[in-house]
């Protein structure tokens, strides 16, 4: 006959000592059916005066003392640490001590948090001793819990309305700050981890990207505006005292991010970083250099071989004058209007080759551009 092993008995029991207990006090305990078990037993929904309060938690409940540590005890975070971290609602882990009879517990959602921004990779939940879950502590359980919730369900509220402001897709564990100046404009700090570089997000600037290092926050004089003094500047973007403050401070606050995550490669980065610092590139030298275009497009005639795709692909792009015409009037100013074949024509035209380093190299080291003709000496 079948045996009913010792492990479910004690999972049952656990999870049974935890409801019990959850609606002794008239909290809402719903099981999560274990075909869908994804690393958690049950949603909780906290009620205040027996009212739903629309708080709710999921729990990983563990029962046994094989889970037994020095100090408490440790739930395996397995494959479960993407869930238990970015989901929308945080995860508890439970452990019921069949010794001791009595139940503890931990954040695991905070624990991986912290852990990820001590580049730590955390393999087990560690559930102290002390954080009895009993009748006594009940209500602090409940106050502390509810008190992340709101503050977690917030920060991810709020970085739901930065991405459909700014238009950029944030991934859960990407650090994103937000600050507004003295004229109302928002500002986007994003800064991806594992990568070197942050990103600027501005309003006025129409949300358009600018790639910054802390290497790049500087300070200038402008000639035509001497009474002005000290000017921040960062990239090509000039900022007032206030904002430059603030981003210095993202900056020494996200520095942790930009160190070398485990699952980032070598010589990987993303695809609209490259292809947007690579045209901002571009644009600059055209901005500088008015010939530039003609003189490249001179350098690829005397080319001795090219890639016979590369050749292909030029050669179809050159066989439409208009094309041509709209790539050789290239600007910043028309840019934004430009057809992808006219673009595209004017980076067969500059660029040689682009070369992608580490991940955490600043950007410019990050993305190394061999162009046809070589930047001109500064006078």
């Amino acid at each position: 006959m079948p045996k009913v092993s010792s492990g479910r008995r004690r999972e049952t029991a656990a999870v049974n000592a935890l409801r019990a207990l959850l609606e002794s006090q008239d909290h809402i305990v719903q099981d999560i059916d274990q075909r869908n078990d994804f690393g958690e037993d049950l949603y909780v929904q906290f009620t205040e005066g027996r009212e739903v309060t629309g708080d709710v938690i999921k729990v990983q409940v563990k029962g046994g003392t094989s889970w037994r540590r020095v100090g408490g005890y440790g739930v395996p975070v397995k494959g479960h640490a993407a869930i238990w971290a970015d989901g929308n609602i945080p995860v508890i882990c439970v452990v019921h001590d069949p010794k001791t009879e009595r139940l503890y517990w931990a954040n695991a959602t905070e624990q991986l948090l912290a852990a990820r921004r001590e580049l730590v990779l955390l393999k087990s939940i560690f559930v102290s001793e002390q954080d009895v879950l009993d009748m006594h502590s009940l209500d602090d359980f409940v106050a502390e819990t509810r008190m992340y919730v709101n503050r977690y369900r917030g920060n991810q509220a709020m970085r739901t309305q930065l991405s459909e402001m700014s238009g950029a897709e944030f991934d859960p564990s990407d650090v994103v700050l937000h600050f507004i100046n003295e004229h109302g404009e928002d500002i986007v700090f994003w800064q991806c981890r594992g990568e070197g570089f942050a990103t600027l997000l501005h309003s006025d600037l129409g949300w358009v990207p600018e790639y910054v290092g802390p290497e790049m926050l500087r300070f200038e004089r402008f000639e035509s505006q001497p009474g002005l003094g000290d000017v921040p500047v960062l990239g090509e973007t000039i900022l007032n005292h206030a904002e430059a403050l603030w981003v210095a401070a993202c900056f020494a606050a996200t520095s942790w991010a930009r160190q070398p995550a485990p699952d980032r490669q070598h010589a990987d980065i993303r695809a609209d970083v490259a292809d947007n610092y690579v045209q901002r590139q571009i644009l600059r030298r055209l901005s500088a250099e008015p010939d530039l275009l003609v003189r490249s497009a001179a350098a690829l005639r005397v080319v001795s071989h090219l890639e016979p795709d590369m050749a292909d692909e030029l050669s179809e792009l050159e066989g439409d004058a208009d094309v041509v015409e709209e790539a050789l009037e290239a600007s910043r100013e028309t840019w934004s209007d430009m057809s992808f074949e006219a673009k595209r024509l004017v980076i067969l035209y500059l660029v040689d080759r682009i070369v992608i380093g580490a991940p955490t190299d600043p950007i410019d080291r990050q993305i190394r551009i061999t162009w046809r003709v070589p930047r001109q000496p500064s006078a």
